[in-house]
Order: C-alpha cells, then structure tokens, then sequence
C-alpha cells in the first residue's frame, strides 16, 4: 500500500500541483513579478548573452535639396552575459507519516497540501527577497550577539524557520542554521545553535546562497565595477539615477525623479516600491495636502497607491528609508524552463535520501533577471518616516476646558 501511495502523491506532484506551484510563483509571489516579461530567448548553453541597444540611430540628419546624404549610423549595442541561476525548493515525507496515512486518502492528502503549502510560502518569500537583493544573497550584517540574540543592521529580509549561513569573512561560523526567532523592533535573531561569540561584520546568508543568487535591484543601483558583465566606467549609462539626501517624500521629490529619467533616459516609469515605513510618509502628505489617496488593484490581487495613475507599492525587501521608481518593461526574466520537479529514475520525482527513512521531492527554475536600461530606473534614499505638515493651528480657547475639546483654530 505505501509503493501504491508513493506512486500516487508522485502523480500529483507532477499533474496537480506543479501547475498550482507555478502559477502561484510567477503570478502571486510579489507584484513587481507579475509585471516583468519572461523569456526564453538569448540563452546559450548555462549563460544569458544579450544584446542591449542603447542611445539612438545616428544615420538622421538635414541637408540641402542636393548636398550629400546623411551617413548611416547604426544602432549602438552591448553584449550583458550573466549565467543563469539555480533556484531550489525542496518538500520532505518521512516514511513512517507515509505509512501512518497509507489507508486514509484524506489524510495522506493533508499531508501532501501542508508541506506544498510552506513550500510555496518559502518560496515567495525568497523570490520577493532575491527581486530587491544584490545576487550576493546577503541577509544582514552582523553586530555582536548577547543572551543567545544576533544583532544586526536590518531583519526584514529574515523569518522564523529560514535555514541560514553564519560567515566572518570567508570563515564559515556556522552553516544551515534555523532561525527560531525574529525581534524586528530591536533587529536582533535567534537560531537553533549555540555560538559563543559573532564577530562585528560578520554576514548571514541563505543556506548555501552565498553569490549564487538572482541579479536583482541592489546589483542595478550597487557601486558594483561590473554589471552584466560591462565595466560601468566603460558604459556610463549602465549607472541608474540615484538620489541619498535625506528629505521627507513629496509629489516633488518623486515628480523630480520621474522628469529626469523621461528627459534624459527616455523612460517612462511604470511602478513604484517603497517601504511600509516611506509609504505611510507618503500618506500623511496627502493628507496634510488634503489629498485624496486613490488605491487601485494590481495583477494578483496585491494594492497599491496610485500616483497619478502609476502604482505605488509597499514590499518588506525595500529598506526602509527608500523608494524604487521603475520602467518594468526594461526588466526580463530569462528562464530555461518554467517551474520544474527534478526527477529521477524511471522519471520519479519523490526519492528516498540515501540511509535516512525520508524522501524528498525538489522543484527547480533556472533563471536570471536583466534590467536591459539601467539608466531608466531611479532609487531615492535617505527619506524620512515623518512629514511635517504644511499647516499651523492656533488654538482660540478662552478657557482651560475648551483646551480639551475639539480644536476652534484657523489655519495659518
């Protein structure tokens, strides 16, 4: 009866759920990933090789009713080349579960769904994270560690449960740890193993991760020497706009931003991320401003605020003083394949690890993300969580208990 079974959760893994898995990772992960495009083109062998044109034809020009033509010019190009990465998710059965649940559909059924299910949570958070991270898969910077609590520089790219790598330097301190606890008021994290010490600066990483991540958008707006394979003093326009000053959010400062990439990089902003922490700035501008704040509905369901008529969004992976003001139809996701289980022999996807009464099933995508612009996309920094209102209020009491009540004044 347990073969019988075995065989049948492989039949749904590959027929029910890989389609299920798929939709809800290209589609519901993040809602800056439903408006990339995905392609399978320029891929050659392991690497993305692609032609990127930038700036314009040169063969335009005036002349006199019979003077020489203008020359041809043709377009310019650059070649990115990035190697196509390899995203992992693996589920894991034990064989006496199997067992216990062998003559009850339902529950071997329920089995199957809770462990697809955090599979799927797993994956969206990593995918929503690697969108907005460097490639390097850096979580977080280490500060010291005090009563059994890691200190570090920020914990939104952290969560219970997570399996994590510790590393000082290249000096591995500790290798798929599991993060047990998360105090995100105090940016500090717990993990399930005893350490004695962390050295200040030292890293925290996915399990095995380390430089093996997705080309996301702190590789784009990083003082990275190369992107895609191009050395940015060889190709300026491959350094996007950025602005650090630190200043409260305004319809000027993202107006500002937005003129500049459409006069000078001939891109048109599509959508806008922020952190929850400049969203809430944002809003209390409107309504300092006596703004309405129109919401509209993305792909996915997600919301977001629109800024005249471009959404604005709030993800937990963008730091918390920035915003991202972005032309989405410049970025690509170059997939080999969609979502796939890896499969055995005679085409198995659930296989038993060798000398250990388990068996796992693990789902694969090899994929890569390439901004095809970098010059059409902006990052403004340094934004402050408060606004300060441009009213003043003068209050008109006449007595200490008109103090209380509701405020008489005028406006100034």
């Amino acid at each position: 009866m347990a073969t019988v079974t075995l065989e049948s959760a492989d039949n749904a893994l590959k027929t029910v759920y890989l389609g299920v898995i798929a939709n809800q990772l290209n589609v519901s992960a993040n809602p800056l990933l439903t408006k990339i495009k995905r392609s399978t083109k320029d891929i050659w062998g392991k690497e993305i090789r692609k032609l990127a044109p930038y700036g314009i034809n040169g063969g335009v020009g005036a002349g006199t009713e019979t003077g020489v033509l203008p020359f041809a010019a043709s377009n310019n190009y650059a070649q990115f080349v990035a190697t196509l990465k390899n995203l992992y998710g693996r589920i894991e059965l034990s064989d006496k579960a199997v067992r216990a649940s062998a003559n009850n559909a339902g529950a071997f059924v329920n089995l199957l769904q809770d462990e697809m299910e955090g599979l799927v949570k797993a994956s969206i958070f990593n995918l929503g994270r690697m969108l907005y991270g460097d490639g390097s898969g850096l979580l977080a910077t280490c500060s010291g560690i005090a009563d059994g609590l890691i200190s570090c520089d920020k914990v939104n790219n952290l969560i219970e449960g997570m399996s994590i790598d510790i590393f000082n330097g290249s000096t591995p301190l500790v290798n798929r740890a599991r993060v047990t606890y998360v105090d995100r008021l105090n940016k500090k994290f717990a993990i399930d193993r005893t350490l004695s010490s962390v050295a200040s600066g030292s890293q925290v990483y996915v399990q095995s991760s380390k430089a093996n991540e997705i080309t996301g958008l702190g590789a784009i707006f990083s003082d990275s020497e190369y992107l895609y394979g191009l050395k940015r003093a060889d190709y300026k326009w491959l350094s996007p706009y950025t602005s650090t000053a630190a200043t409260e959010v305004s319809d000027t400062l993202i107006q500002t931003a937005i003129d500049f990439l459409e006069e000078n990089a001939d891109s048109r902003i599509n959508f806008i991320a922020c952190s929850a922490q400049v969203r809430r700035a944002y809003q209390a501008y409107l309504a300092a401003y006596r703004s309405n704040v129109d919401v509209m509905t993305l792909e996915g369901g997600f919301k977001a605020i629109s800024y005249n008529g471009i959404p604005l969004v709030t993800d937990r992976f963008v730091d918390e003083d920035t915003m991202y003001l972005l032309n989405t139809d410049d970025f690509v996701l170059h997939e080999l394949c969609d979502w796939k289980w890896l499969e055995g022999e005679g085409g198995r996807v659930l296989k038993q690890n060798a000398n250990y009464p388990t068996y796992t099933a693990t789902l694969v995508k090899y994929a890569e993300l390439i901004c095809d612009k970098p010059n059409g996309q902006a990052k403004i920094s340094g934004i402050k969580g408060t606004v300060t209102s441009p009213f003043t209020f003068t209050c008109n009491c006449t007595n200490s208990s008109d103090a209380s009540g509701t405020d008489s004044g005028s406006e100034g």
